[in-house]
This record gives C-alpha cells, sequence and structure tokens, in this order.
C-alpha cells in the first residue's frame, strides 16, 4: 500500500506540474474536401472538422496542443490576442519559430494568464487561412473574477469571413502574378454557405448553418472574422446586439442594429429572444465599404430558429447600413467602443498602463502602408517602404546562438521617400518603454493592423494625415484596448502600448493578401538585466532551422491527453483505489 502511495505522488508530480490547471489537446490538420459554396473545393480541417473544434479553457491554465502537420507543405498555428506572457517561444509565426515540417508536429504550451474573453487560431503560413484550419477559442473568467453582465444562457459562436471556391494555393499564385485576387464568391459562417434567401444568387443544396435559441433567454454571441480580406456587416434581423467584449476586454455596454467586424477582429454581443416566434430569423454577414449591387453574392445567411418557430424565414435580409460612401460616419461606430473602467477583470497589462493618459511616451513610429508595387520583379506590398522577408533563422533564436545577418534592427521610425525594397528590417523597441504607434494606411483598402503579444490602447481615429495636431483629439482615458484595431482607406489609428513583454512580436496587416506581399515587421525587445525572470529559455522541444538546421534533433511523434489535469487527477485516484483494494483482497 505504500508503495501505491509513491506512484500515486510521482504521477501527480511530474503530470501536473504546474499549480494552474492544465489541458491536453492533439490537433491533426490535413485536407478533406467540402463544397461550402456548392463548389468541390479542398479545405484544411482541424481533426476532421471545418472548421476546427474550440478550444474552452479558464484563465490562468497552462494550455498544451500537440498540432500534427498532414498536409503537403509547412505549417504554423498562431493564437492572436493570446499575449504569450514571456513567451513568444510559442507564438507560431515565422519570426519566432521555425516551421513544423510535413508528418512532423510540435506541441504549443502556454499560459492563458489573466485573459478573459474570445479569441481564434488558424495556420499563419502559406496563405493557408484562406483554406481552413481556424477555430475559436474561448477563454472564461475564474469564479473570483465577477464578469460586468449577468452570465449568458448560453455561449454561441460564429466563425464568420469571406470564401474563395479556389484554394490557398491558388490564390496564392495570383498574387505572385501580380494580380489581386478580385471579389470573394462568398461569405461563410461556421464553415457553411448562405441560407437559400434568393434563388438567383444562392444555388439550391447548399448547407447552411442553423443557430437554434429559447424565447426569453440570453446568449453571448462571440463572432470573428476569419476571412481573407474583406470588412463584414454583422446582423441578427429583429434583434439588438449589445456589445461587451473585444478580443478579451470588455467595453461599455451599447446597443447596436448592427456592427461592423473587420478581418481578425472578434466581438462579443448579448443577444435575447424577444421576438415574436411566428417564423425563423435571419442572420447575417456581408461585405461591407463595397459596391452592393456588385458584391452581393458576398453575404452569408444563417437562420436564427426559435424553439417554438412556426415557420421559416423569408422576405427581404435586412440592410446593411447604407454609408458605404460616406465613410466618416462608418467610423463614428469604432470610435465609440470606449473600455469599461469599472470591471474587475480583462484589463490591460500590466494593471498600472491602465492609466495610461498620465505615462509619458518614449517613442513615435509612423507606419504607412501603401498599394503593392513591382520590387525586383515580385509583386510585393511594404510598411515605410520595406516589403519583410522572412528570416531563416528565427530572431531570439538567432540571438540567443549569435547568427550574424539574420536581420537587421533598423526598420524606420517615419515613412522616407526612397524607393521601396524587400528586407529584414525590424522595430528595435525598449523594454519597459510606453510608444506610440501611427498606423497611416495609404492603400486603396480597408485594412486591419494586428500586434502579437500585446493589446494596445486604440486612442485615436481619423481620415488624412496624422500630424502631431492630431494628438489634442485623442482619447486619454477610456480608449478601448484590443491587438487588432482597424485603420480606414485614406486614414490613420493611433495606439499606444506598454512594452513589459519580453520577445519577438509580430506586427503585422491582417488582411491575407497584404500580409503575405510583406506588410508585417516584428517589434524585438528585449530586458538588458535578463535574469530568468523576464523571459522563458526555449522549450525543450524547439524547432531548429536555418544557421542553425544543425541542431535539429529527429522529432517524435506524440499525443496529447485531452483531459484537464484536475480530471485525470480524479481519473488516477480512482485507478489508485481500485488497485488498492485488489491487492487488499
Amino acid at each position: 500500500m505504500a508503495l501505491l502511495l509513491l506512484i500515486h505522488i510521482a504521477l501527480f508530480s511530474t503530470l501536473c506540474f504546474a499549480a494552474d490547471p492544465s489541458v491536453f489537446l492533439d490537433f491533426k490538420l490535413s485536407y478533406i474536401t467540402l463544397s461550402p459554396l456548392g463548389v468541390p473545393q479542398r479545405v484544411i480541417a482541424v481533426n476532421g472538422a471545418f472548421p476546427g473544434p474550440v478550444v474552452n479553457v479558464t484563465t490562468n491554465y497552462n494550455v498544451n496542443i500537440n498540432v500534427q502537420n498532414q498536409l503537403d507543405e509547412n505549417l504554423l498555428m498562431t493564437w492572436p490576442g493570446i499575449q504569450m506572457r514571456r513567451n513568444s517561444w510559442q507564438d507560431g509565426v515565422l519570426g519566432t519559430n521555425c516551421p513544423i515540417h510535413p508528418k512532423k508536429n510540435f506541441t504549443y504550451r502556454f499560459q492563458v494568464k489573466d485573459q478573459i474573453g474570445s479569441f481564434f487560431y488558424f495556420p499563419s503560413l502559406n496563405f493557408q487561412r484562406a483554406s481552413g484550419g481556424f477555430g475559436p477559442i474561448i477563454i472564461n473568467n475564474r469564479n473570483i473574477i465577477a464578469i460586468p453582465f449577468a452570465h449568458p444562457d448560453a455561449d454561441i459562436v460564429l466563425l464568420v469571413g469571406d470564401w474563395y471556391t479556389k484554394n490557398h494555393t491558388a490564390l496564392r499564385t495570383t498574387l505572385e502574378s501580380g494580380e489581386e485576387l478580385g471579389m470573394p464568391d462568398g461569405v461563410l459562417i461556421n464553415g457553411k454557405g448562405p441560407y437559400r434567401y434568393n434563388s438567383t444568387l444562392v444555388p439550391d443544396g447548399i448547407e447552411y448553418e442553423i443557430i437554434n435559441v429559447d424565447p426569453g433567454k440570453t446568449y453571448r454571441f462571440r463572432v470573428h472574422n476569419v476571412g481573407t480580406s474583406t470588412s463584414l456587416n454583422f446582423r441578427i434581423e429583429g434583434h439588438n446586439l449589445l456589445l461587451v467584449e473585444t478580443e478579451g476586454f470588455y467595453t461599455t455596454q451599447q446597443n447596436f442594429t448592427s456592427f461592423d467586424i473587420h478581418v481578425g477582429q472578434s466581438y462579443s454581443f448579448l443577444v435575447t429572444m424577444d421576438q415574436n416566434a411566428t417564423k425563423d430569423y435571419y442572420i447575417v454577414a456581408s461585405a461591407r465599404f463595397v459596391n452592393e449591387t456588385v458584391w452581393e453574392r458576398v453575404t452569408g445567411v444563417a437562420i436564427l430558429h426559435y424553439s417554438n418557430s412556426k415557420g421559416p424565414a423569408s422576405g427581404p435580409l435586412p440592410v446593411a447600413p447604407s454609408d458605404i460612401y460616406n465613410q466618416w460616419s462608418a467610423m463614428n461606430q469604432p470610435r465609440a467602443i470606449r473600455q469599461n473602467t469599472t470591471a474587475s477583470g480583462a484589463r490591460p497589462n500590466p494593471q498600472g498602463s491602465f492609466h495610461y493618459g498620465s505615462i509619458n511616451v518614449t517613442d513615435t513610429y509612423v507606419i504607412q502602408s501603401l498599394p503593392p508595387v513591382r520590387i525586383d520583379g515580385k509583386f510585393r506590398a511594404t510598411l515605410n517602404g520595406i516589403s519583410f522577408v522572412n528570416p531563416d533563422t528565427p530572431i531570439r533564436l538567432a540571438d540567443l546562438h549569435k547568427v550574424k545577418g539574420a536581420y537587421k534592427l533598423d526598420f524606420p521610425n517615419k515613412p522616407h521617400d526612397r524607393t521601396p525594397h524587400m528586407d529584414r528590417s525590424v522595430i528595435n523597441a525598449t523594454y519597459k518603454g510606453f510608444i506610440e504607434i501611427i498606423l497611416q494606411n495609404n492603400d486603396t483598402k480597408m485594412q486591419s493592423f494586428h500586434m502579437d503579444g500585446y493589446a494596445f490602447f486604440v486612442v485615436g481615429m481619423d481620415f488624412g494625415v496624422w500630424s502631431e495636431n492630431s494628438r489634442n483629439n485623442y482619447n486619454k482615458w477610456d480608449a478601448i484596448s484590443r491587438s487588432t484595431t482597424e485603420v480606414y482607406p485614406g486614414g490613420w489609428t493611433a495606439v499606444l502600448v506598454s512594452l513589459d513583454n519580453v520577445g519577438v512580436w509580430n506586427l503585422r496587416v491582417e488582411n491575407l493578401d497584404r500580409w503575405y506581399l510583406g506588410q508585417e515587421t516584428y517589434m524585438r525587445i528585449i530586458n538588458p538585466e535578463e535574469n530568468g525572470k523576464t523571459e522563458m529559455v526555449p522549450p525543450d522541444n524547439v524547432i531548429y532551422c536555418g544557421a542553425l538546421q544543425s541542431l535539429q534533433k529527429e522529432s517524435q511523434s506524440s499525443s496529447a491527453m485531452a483531459l484537464h489535469c484536475g480530471n485525470f487527477k480524479l481519473f488516477l485516484t480512482l485507478a489508485i483505489t481500485i488497485l488498492a483494494l485488489y491487492f487488499h483482497f
């Protein structure tokens, strides 16, 4: 019996190695054939499903996801909005990670530290998100951290996005040839095509999403734009959308009849089922800031089905805002989003930066995006005249192993009047600095900018060219925090960020076409007095490539247990008890 007790303790100490609970998942990425818009095509599935499974955890959980690459090309998974505190090794982009080769696997290990809210994951390489591989992440609050609204009766996740019937490899070829992708073939909602609201625009036999609800109940709709490049307007016929969260941060609560969601953004809305259930209702996600007549087919339609509904949805779709030619008006919506300063959780990290209006800015970067041009015969896009080329050796690994020439610390802090060129130029950011970044969109399209490893305060947004006088109109008290923000064409967005998270972090345009063509860079943030407390060491399963290829050991396939550590303890306790009874008798 004493021996059994020792085995019990030993197993607990090795399998449950941290004070916070752990969750173990296996993700198998592979190709499957589906016809979401009525045309058979190859899509990327996770564990055979499209979209992939939800990662549903609680704040402070340790997450272990073993990613197995069953595609025919390199793979990395990224987790935008998850801040990876001190741990850029798990970020899943080429500047920080070597790729997972076909038939190989890699286990991501990270903690969802002090975050609560709605996020999603996706493959970051080779335009793969345009073929799928994405799925939702839900980070729940612990009981001791109250959310600033009554708990909804249930969660409903909606992954919406524009969709092409060409797969990601064909779309890459189009971009590389110097052509724009053109109008998408439709919009998917949870991987499914539109309900046949129009017999001309929607062919018969399309599978569509049905959301089942009960009258009188309130649901939290977690809506993510996982598309390629199209901004969408989201609305539910006859129902109000009460905005409560953006990418892990609580907002002041405001009602909207429809809401613009740009590429890479995530929002939570509370929706109460208070309509007469004489019929079903439309859920719509349609292309925004385009000629609606020409782009009419770029519309996703799902069905909201009351349990006591007496008939199918009918009639015209609820109309989208009619201000596509008056973007000044449309900008009022993102400007109106405010931080809930009384919420007890989901605060910017570090806590002290919540009073950002009184912190002195230590550096300013004006980052300008322009339409694609030819550089050395290649179709490329730029930030401050530089089209980023991914390093052969990830940046921080190159630092630790003293690899020379892997990248340059010379990204310019403002646009220069010089010939566009391709380079590996990154931002030499200062640890514990408080920087101002102005994202100036001189491209012709609405863009979303994303920053890994951080949330930033969106303090200003306007049309025209930013100037120092623009600071007079900054929101210095309750600007929303998030990791992805829209930047209107011909306009600018200003963000402030406290650089407390050591590592190398991607700053990019989230629109896949521009990102693929080079509109990205990295922030290198190093603590000069590093003592092992501000940055984790590389994980024991780190992948080596480029100049460090010789260090790579043959990886072994492994699997992760889809069990919470606490549940595993219960299972193990029962097993030990049964063994003890067996030996006793």
